[in-house]
């Protein structure tokens, strides 16, 4: 492992440029970068000119995660992001609403209400009844949604947005941030046909302040999320001046009654629709907008060794899959399909078309083996999902020194060290002894550390995509993710080569299934 390389990283907050660490040295070993190529150098045949083996650097995967986590606070910007980068290079679209025409060593994605996407490749040697390597997620984050009719009745002079929290969102590390505001816009074009557009205002538009502690026993809490959660996003003092005629605001006058436009508040209308160059706000016919924190992803630490984030659960190790899907090896003799699967609706439990409960991986994959196949039937997927394999990647609780009692000893996963396989007896986790075996043959094949995390005893559990996905298709499948502290709140910490780690042993993954495989045949 090499240290994160910061000599060319401008930071967005503030403008200054970063040297490199104070020391080059691998975090585990002490070995430096030449060491470990010098280590890496291999040979066939003493009387053969020794080559280096190239040596995976993780380090290269930091700063486009920056980039990647900065520019996309919401769903729709991540899988708009990630999609778009998959297209450049080589794959093609499929609309799940026409027919599909896969061929053997084609690359292809799909997509459902631009919230969850599958991207696979076919290998060009595939043959009918051929497994398939998967590497799944979940992409949703934790967020608060503006309702329906977002607009409410001002109170003391403010105005206020309408929201409601996304599974455990609005939580109180949500007090006291500078919240942005973004997501996807619904248009009526001129032809009547509706577009999406995407929308980011690109500055903090709202805040949910706290109390001060000096007001006793109001500011201890708890506190409802209806009513004391409200959060502001302007100042309208018009009601001290009763006396004074209020004119319509330009917004406001641009509004016609009876639109969807009229259920919100008039100057978010406005600062929406001219982001997007809109001034008909009538062509507005829905959205769909979240608050996010606007604080930009950045490296920190010392030596640049974590990375300060928000909704890094779980837009990290879809990264990492995506990231790994396509640094993997053009095999012209590949004989399976690999695939990464990123969904929706996972905080809430994965039960909407566009969740991992839904039918859009199985379908996914019956439409490929029909196409790639001499057709299909309940023997020919029986047999391609008994020699497939999911890995069900989900970000995992990195040990946390201040709270060194809630972890197991020997499961306490560290930063900066490798991808933890999560374990669970109860059935949370997908988890099995053949599944852990033969990840680690994977990670032995790709120079990757597995760690171990399972929950105490007198704890609950988490959940994953992992159940629910193994068992609907019937393959073999593992839980395993990045580590990562302060799960759950609205900004969270990773290492500064967790990203790249987990890159490393995805792609380690789609390399060398298909040859593991054969060893748990």
């Amino acid at each position: 492992m090499t240290k994160i390389r910061r000599d060319s990283y401008v930071s967005p907050v503030v403008g200054t440029i970063f040297g490199p660490p104070s020391s080059t040295q691998d975090v585990r070993t002490g070995a430096t970068p030449r060491a470990l190529e010098e280590a890496s150098r291999s040979t066939t045949s003493r009387d053969e000119p020794q080559k280096p083996i190239k040596e995976f650097d993780p380090s290269l995967y930091t700063i486009p995660y920056l980039k990647f986590m900065t520019d996309n606070p919401t769903i729709f910007h991540a899988v708009d992001a990630l999609t778009k980068k998959l297209e450049k290079h080589g794959y093609q679209y499929l609309n799940e609403r026409s027919l599909w025409n896969i061929k053997p060593g084609g690359k292809y994605y799909t997509k459902r209400n631009d919230s969850s996407f599958i991207a696979f490749a076919v290998g060009k040697d595939y043959k009918s009844g051929n497994g398939i390597s998967i590497v799944a997620g979940h992409i949703d984050a934790l967020t608060a949604k503006l309702k329906p009719v977002s607009k409410v009745p001002n109170k003391a002079g403010y105005i206020q947005l309408g929201v409601a929290p996304y599974a455990g969102g609005m939580n109180s590390t949500w007090w006291d941030r500078d919240l942005g505001i973004g997501g996807r816009v619904l248009l009526k074009t001129g032809s009547g046909k509706i577009e999406t557009r995407l929308v980011n205002l690109g500055w903090p538009i709202a805040r949910i302040p706290t109390l001060a502690p000096h007001f006793g026993a109001a500011a201890q809490g708890p506190f409802n999320k209806e009513t004391q959660m409200v959060p502001i996003i302007g100042i309208d003092n018009s009601d001290l001046y009763p006396e004074q005629a209020q004119p319509l605001s330009d917004a406001e006058s641009k509004i016609k009654p009876g639109t969807f436009a009229s259920t919100q508040p008039p100057k978010l209308v406005e600062a929406i629709c001219g982001s997007i160059g809109i001034t008909d706000y009538s062509s507005v016919v829905n959205w769909e907008l979240e608050l996010f924190d606007v604080m930009p992803a950045q490296v920190g630490g010392l030596d640049h060794e974590f990375i300060f984030a928000g909704r890094i659960d779980d837009k990290l190790c879809c990264f990492a899959a995506v990231e790994g899907l396509l640094a993997s090896k053009d095999d012209e003799s590949s004989g399976t399909i690999k695939m990464v699967g990123c969904f929706d609706d996972e905080e809430i439990g994965s039960y909407l078309r566009q969740g991992a409960r839904s039918n859009f991986m199985s379908s996914t994959i019956s439409r490929i083996v029909e196409d790639v196949s001499d057709g299909v039937g309940s023997n020919l997927m029986g047999q391609v999902l008994a020699n497939s394999f999911l890995v069900s990647s989900d970000v995992i609780h990195a040990v946390n020194p201040n709270f060194l009692g809630a972890y197991l000893e020997n499961h306490s996963p560290r930063l900066n060290v490798g991808v933890a396989v999560s374990a669970d007896p109860n059935g949370n986790m997908t988890t099995d002894s053949i599944s852990t075996a033969l990840l680690q043959r994977v990670a032995e094949k790709c120079g990757s550390v597995l760690q171990v995390f399972q929950i105490r005893n007198d704890s609950r559990s988490g959940g994953t995509i992992g159940p629910m996905t193994s068992s609907a298709l019937g393959c073999r499948a593992i839980d395993c993710g990045i580590p990562q502290l302060s799960m759950h709140s609205i900004r969270a910490t990773t290492g500064s080569l967790d990203p790249g780690l987990g890159v490393k042993l995805y792609k380690g993954f789609f390399d060398h299934y298909e040859k593991v495989d054969k060893e748990f045949q």
